[in-house]
């Protein structure tokens, strides 16, 4: 079975996407979320990404 990138509902905070990177790549998502507010006070490319991630991105459960 390959790895797929997807939200998830299990511990999310928004709409997923860091749980669901940190899910992918087995680490802490906040860690994950760390990352993206670093992203997003360095010009805010962070919420540029996000928001197409959330977009983008299919559900878990659509998946299953």
């Amino acid at each position: 079975m390959s790895k797929r990138l997807y939200k998830t509902d299990e511990g999310k905070k928004v709409c997923g996407v860091c749980a669901g990177i940190a899910e992918y790549f087995n680490i802490d998502p906040t860690i994950v979320r760390l990352i993206l507010v670093v992203f997003c006070l360095a010009g805010g490319c962070g919420i540029l990404f996000y928001i197409i991630a959330a977009l983008v991105m299919p559900n878990k459960t659509d998946i299953l």
